[in-house]
C-alpha cells in the first residue's frame, strides 16, 4: 500500500496504490489527514487508477475524508475507478454524494 500526493492549485491529488482494506485503512487516513490539513488544500481528488482491491474499509476512509473536506468548505470527488471499485462505490451509496471522473484532469476542472 502506498499513497501519493501532488497538487494543482488549491486541489489535492490523492493516488492510492494497491489494495484498500482493513489493513491499510488507517494508514491511508492518517496520510490523507495530515495533507488535508496543509492550508492550501481546498479540495480533493482521489486516484484510484492503482487500487487492485477495496473493502468497505476503503469506503470508511474515503466518506471520512469526504466529511472533512466539506467542514472546510471544499469538494471531493473521485477519478479513474475500475469497474469493480466502481461497484462497491455504488451498492455503498457513495456515488449519491461524490461525483466519479474518467480522468484527473476533469475531475480538477470540475472542482
Amino acid at each position: 500500500m502506498q499513497v501519493k500526493f501532488s497538487s494543482r492549485g488549491s486541489t489535492l491529488i490523492v493516488a492510492i496504490y494497491g489494495e484498500m482494506d482493513h489493513h491499510s485503512a488507517e494508514y491511508i487516513r492518517e496520510k490523507v489527514d495530515g495533507e488535508m490539513m496543509k492550508s492550501t488544500t481546498k479540495n480533493v481528488v482521489f486516484d484510484f487508477s492503482r487500487v487492485t482491491f477495496m473493502d468497505s474499509s476503503g469506503i470508511g476512509v474515503i466518506m471520512g475524508r469526504y466529511k472533512n473536506i466539506q467542514k472546510l468548505n471544499g469538494k471531493a470527488v473521485i477519478a479513474n475507478v475500475n469497474s469493480q471499485v466502481k461497484r462497491i462505490f455504488e451498492m455503498s451509496g457513495l456515488l449519491r454524494i461524490m461525483p466519479v471522473y474518467d480522468n484527473i484532469d476533469t475531475a480538477v476542472s470540475s472542482m
